[in-house]
C-alpha cells in the first residue's frame, strides 16, 4: 500500500462500570459484559480481565498495518476522559481522542470548555442515547447551541452518532446552519441499514461534514465477510456526496468478536467495486486530512504462521 491506513472509529476502556436508562454495564470476565440485562461478550474472550487498554490495541494496529486511530466515546462504556488524557500524552503520533461530557442532564456546556482548555481536539456525542424516559434531549437546545458556537471558535471537531434514519437530521441542519465553520464527523455510516440512512450521508454535502464507517460490520453482520452490502452502501452515499468526505472506521473493539482487526477493513481492499485512489481516500487519506493527523508510521507486513 502507498498510503497509511487510519481507524476513524474506535474505543478504548480499562472497565465498564455506568448505567444507561437506569441500566447496569459492568465489566465481567473472559471479555463479557453485564449489558442492560443481559450478559454479553463485549470484546473478544482471550482479553479476559475485559480491559480494552491502548495498548491492546496498538498491537491490533501494528498487525493490521493501522498507523492512527481515532479514539471516540459512548454512554455503554462510561466517560473515558481521564483514560484518554493518558492515551495521548503516551501516544500522541498514533491516537486522536474525544472527549465527552455527560450530556443527559444540563452542565455539559462547562464541561465541555474544560475538556477543550485541557487539550481535547474534539468532543463526541452519543446523540441516539439523548431519548431519555423523562423526554428527548434536543441537539439544537440552548445549551448545545451555544457549546457548537464555543467549538466552532476554538476549532474543535464534533464527532457525533445520531439515532436511525433522519430522525436527528433537522436537528443537524440548524446546527450546520448556525455554524458553517464547524468540523463535523457524522458516524456509523448513518446507521446504514436502517430506513432514510442517505438523509444523514447527504449532511456531508456541506463543507464542513464528514461521514465515518464505524460500525458498518456490525450493521451488515448477517452477511459476513466480504461484507458486499457494505461496499454497496459505500458506492451508493460516494455517488451521494463524493469519496472525498468518506472514512474508514472499525468500532473496535466490539466488533472483533465477530471478526478480526484487518477484516474489518480487508473487504475493502479486495473488493473490485472501488478504485485504488477510492480505496486510499476511504481508509486513511480522508482521516489524516480532517483530523490533522502527522508523523504517521508506516508499518511492515509481518507474515502469518498460517502462511
Amino acid at each position: 500500500m502507498d498510503f497509511n491506513i487510519i481507524d476513524a472509529h474506535s474505543h478504548l476502556w480499562l472497565r465498564q462500570d455506568t448505567e444507561v436508562n437506569d441500566l447496569p454495564i459492568r465489566t465481567l470476565t473472559n471479555g463479557r459484559s453485564l449489558f442492560m440485562g443481559e450478559e454479553r461478550q463485549m470484546v473478544p474472550p482471550f482479553m479476559i480481565d475485559g480491559r480494552n487498554s491502548a495498548e491492546v490495541f496498538l498491537s491490533n494496529m501494528d498487525y493490521a498495518q493501522v498507523s492512527a486511530a481515532v479514539v471516540t466515546q459512548e454512554f455503554i462504556d462510561g466517560i473515558q476522559n481521564e483514560y484518554l488524557t493518558e492515551v495521548i500524552n503516551k501516544y500522541p503520533d498514533r491516537f486522536f481522542v474525544c472527549g465527552m461530557c455527560e450530556f443527559r442532564k444540563p452542565g455539559y456546556l462547562q464541561q465541555a470548555k474544560e475538556l477543550i482548555n485541557s487539550g481535547f481536539k474534539a468532543i463526541k456525542i452519543p446523540a441516539h442515547r439523548l431519548f431519555l424516559k423523562e423526554g428527548r434531549i434536543m441537539l439544537n437546545c440552548d445549551e448545545m447551541m451555544e457549546m457548537f458556537h464555543y467549538m466552532e471558535d476554538k476549532g474543535i471537531i464534533l464527532s457525533i452518532d445520531l439515532a436511525d434514519g433522519d430522525t436527528q437530521v433537522q436537528e443537524m441542519k440548524e446546527i450546520i446552519q448556525e455554524c458553517p465553520q464547524l468540523k463535523i464527523a457524522i458516524g456509523h455510516f448513518g446507521m446504514v441499514t436502517t430506513p432514510h440512512w442517505q438523509e444523514q450521508i447527504k449532511l456531508a454535502r456541506h463543507t464542513h461534514v464528514m461521514i465515518e464507517s464505524g460500525g458498518i460490520t456490525w450493521l451488515f453482520n448477517s452477511e459476513f465477510y466480504p461484507f458486499a452490502g457494505a461496499v454497496k452502501a459505500i458506492k451508493e452515499a460516494t455517488d451521494l456526496v463524493g469519496i472525498d468526505k468518506l472514512m474508514w472506521g472499525s468500532d473496535y473493539p466490539r466488533t472483533i468478536t465477530a471478526i478480526t482487526y484487518k477484516m474489518s477493513y480487508d473487504f475493502i481492499l479486495k473488493t473490485t467495486e472501488m478504485t485504488q485512489e477510492e480505496k486510499a481516500l476511504f481508509l486513511g487519506k480522508n482521516a489524516e486530512r480532517f483530523y490533522g493527523f502527522k508523523n504517521l508510521v508506516s508499518l511492515p507486513y509481518i507474515k502469518n504462521m498460517s502462511e
